[in-house]
């Protein structure tokens, strides 16, 4: 089923590009839904301060990936920031083996099941302690972060306090997927399924079909836990958001997040 998702030779459409010079940098690739949606694929890398690197979502290891990463630094954390992204861990892992490994409750189990690469995780996140995990004195000094097991994908979410940077994967959608298919040759906006998906998975105007989408799909089964942790991102002082799937929302980030969860903030408020 992979490759219908992914492209045949990755290295050849992605697309390299330094957000923040020095320090963040992503990697953006064509990635289908179901096979057919074309949502994007986005991993990133943050250079901490003290030159450690910190991989968020990671894309296929290609060659030259592997030399972007040799020219900044050495890997010390690797996040699979769902139960979702985490195709390409155990190359990163096998290549990087002494990286701390971070990924949600139940990821482990998954793998084990879909018979991945044995991969251990350092920090497992869980709704038991949200909210007294924590990774190490370097990482945490540069990361606030918090995980949705309200989400059905079981989110991580990250904001980089240097940059002002949130990183996240599914918890919102910035389509249609410009950057990550523009190497293709192929719009990033073809076919029905991918216009449909869209529409409620956009930033544009009042953004009412992500809103739909977020409260009568993906909040549904926990709304209240949802609505708690929507409130306490909306807390952090951040102005990018670098999403796994679309364009990267270069400036103004918190007021497209308020704008996009504005139904859960008001919710949450009224509570």
């Amino acid at each position: 089923m992979t490759s219908k998702l992914i492209p045949k030779s990755p290295a050849e459409v992605m697309v390299t590009r330094q957000v923040v010079p020095n320090v963040i940098t992503t990697f953006s690739a064509p990635f289908w839904r179901f096979g057919r949606i074309r949502i994007g694929g986005r991993g990133t890398i943050v250079r901490l301060r003290s030159g450690a690197l910190a991989v968020f979502s990671p894309v296929a290891l290609s060659d030259e990936v592997k030399e972007t990463v040799a020219k900044l630094g050495e890997v010390k954390y690797i996040t699979a920031l769902d139960i979702e992204h985490h195709i390409f861990l155990g190359p990163w892992h096998a290549a990087y083996p002494q990286a701390k490994v971070l990924g949600p409750e139940g990821l482990p189990e998954k793998r084990a099941k879909q018979k991945n690469e044995d991969v251990p995780f350092s920090v497992i996140f869980t709704a038991k302690d949200r909210d007294s995990t924590t990774v190490d004195a370097e990482f945490d000094s540069e990361f606030e972060y918090t995980y949705l097991p309200s989400h059905p994908n079981k989110e991580l979410v990250f904001n980089h306090k240097p940059t002002k940077t949130l990183i996240e994967a599914d918890l919102m959608f910035n389509l249609p997927a410009t950057e990550q298919f523009s190497k293709t040759g192929e719009s990033a906006t073809s076919g029905f399924w991918t216009r449909l998906f869209t529409i409620f998975n956009n930033t544009n105007g009042a953004a009412t079909g992500q809103r739909r989408f977020l409260w009568y799909a993906i909040s549904s089964g926990d709304r209240k836990g949802f609505n708690s942790s929507v409130a306490k991102i909306d807390k952090w002082d951040f102005d990018r958001i670098i999403p796994c799937h679309g364009d990267v929302i270069e400036t103004g980030g918190r007021g497209i997040f308020q704008k996009v969860m504005a139904w859960h903030l008001a919710t949450k408020k009224a509570v």
